[in-house]
């Protein structure tokens, strides 16, 4: 028996394929009763949409790529679950590519990869400058992770600065007074690291706290083995201090074993914050209070901003006239999915990302939300 087709479920359900289509697509603008007989009728007939088809028939794969440092680092990790399921929504596949914070394996991500097997990238860069992503003709869309480097381009990000203002005001109020930062870099720039170290900064002035250069504790990598052996080698050099802002998760746990093994006690002797809520420092002892991102918002927002850039890529005109079929396939992809509920709540400071708009939209700079999260290393176990 022939594999039912969307003209099959329309005749079945006494509508046009259009609406169908429109069914399949989550369209707003369909009425309840209709909607139900539609899914009744595919549910009956069993129809299954034919992804190769709509991607074909776009001039896509249904392949994107997400391009991270270091695959192994928790955050990275955790972010790459996030955007495969919500590119799982909108039945794109995720290819995952380590770039090793590797300006050629960046730059080579950035064109594609030398090839037309992606539709598009998210890509987290480390090692790129604001020249290697200016002149981006003839690349595939492309959306950046992290700290702003081009102001061309689309960018998600939570505010680094701000969260690391917040992160110091709260060890303050504390009443610490000798904050390190682990992996604190005293230097222009527009990495995450050297915005952190500006919001620490901020913190200790407004609260009258002279800054100390020697305060900042460099690091060679954000890996907890570095965190460990930072934090042994201002124990062993005698600094003085209180409280540690540690740039990731990763250093502070570092820090937390090296703190344990010379006997100082968290959050007693020295109280330790982190950044990025990763799922360790939920189970150390003690568990890590932690500037913690909003993962999910940032995936959501950056497959949502990719996918209209395709859209704008592959389909300058909207969509398939109604009822198109050809070669066989089916008119399910006129409009990605998700793009007709209206303003998301995770909008940042550019407006919203609906994939509506004529034309080609400007870059958008996405600013998604943290929080604090306050567990042991700073407020100590319950009941004390």
């Amino acid at each position: 028996m022939a594999r039912p087709r969307i003209k099959d479920v329309a005749r079945h359900a006494g509508v046009s394929e259009k609406t169908v289509s429109n069914v399949i697509n989550d369209y707003a603008h369909v009425s309840d009763r209709t909607r139900t007989v539609v899914r009744a009728s595919i549910e009956q007939l069993g129809y299954r949409v034919n992804l190769a088809g709509r991607h074909l028939r776009k001039g896509r794969t249904g392949i994107i790529a997400l391009v991270v440092p270091e695959l192994d680092i928790p955050y990275f990790a955790e972010l790459a679950r996030h955007v495969i399921r919500e590119a799982e929504k909108c039945s794109l596949t995720v290819l995952i590519h380590q770039s090793g914070a590797d300006r050629a394996h960046e730059l080579a991500a950035l064109a594609g990869f030398g090839s037309t097997f992606v539709d598009g990238i998210i890509l987290s860069p480390l090692a790129l400058t604001a020249d290697d992503l200016r002149d981006r003709e003839g690349f595939p869309p492309t959306v950046l992770l992290g700290e702003l480097l081009e102001e061309g381009a689309d960018h998600v990000a939570i505010d680094n600065e701000r969260a690391a203002r917040e992160a110091t005001r709260h060890l303050i109020s504390l009443g610490r007074r000798t904050v390190l930062a682990v992996g604190g870099i005293d230097a222009p720039g527009l990495g995450t690291a050297e915005a952190r170290t500006r919001g620490y900064r901020a913190a200790l002035a407004e609260a009258g706290i002279a800054h100390d250069p020697a305060a900042l504790v460099p690091v060679d990598s954000f890996r907890m083995p570095a965190g460990a052996r930072a934090v042994a080698r201002v124990l062993r050099d005698g600094v003085r201090f209180d409280a540690l802002l540690c740039l990731n998760d990763q250093l502070a746990l570092g820090a937390l074993r090296t703190l344990y093994e010379h006997g100082v006690r968290v959050p007693e002797d020295v109280a330790v914050i982190g950044f990025d809520d990763v799922e360790g420092g939920r189970f150390s002892v003690p568990t890590l209070s932690t500037v913690a991102p909003d993962k999910a918002a940032v995936a959501k927002v950056a497959v949502q901003l990719l996918r209209r850039r395709i859209e704008e890529a592959t389909d300058p005109d909207g969509g398939d006239p109604e009822g198109a079929d050809p070669d066989g396939g089916d008119p399910d992809g006129a409009d990605p999915e998700g793009a007709r509920h209206g303003a998301d709540p995770d909008a940042g400071r550019d407006g919203v990302v609906d994939g509506t708009g004529p034309g080609v939209q400007s870059p958008q700079d996405r600013i998604v939300a943290h929080r604090l999260v306050l567990r042991e290393s700073t407020e100590g176990h319950e009941g004390r």
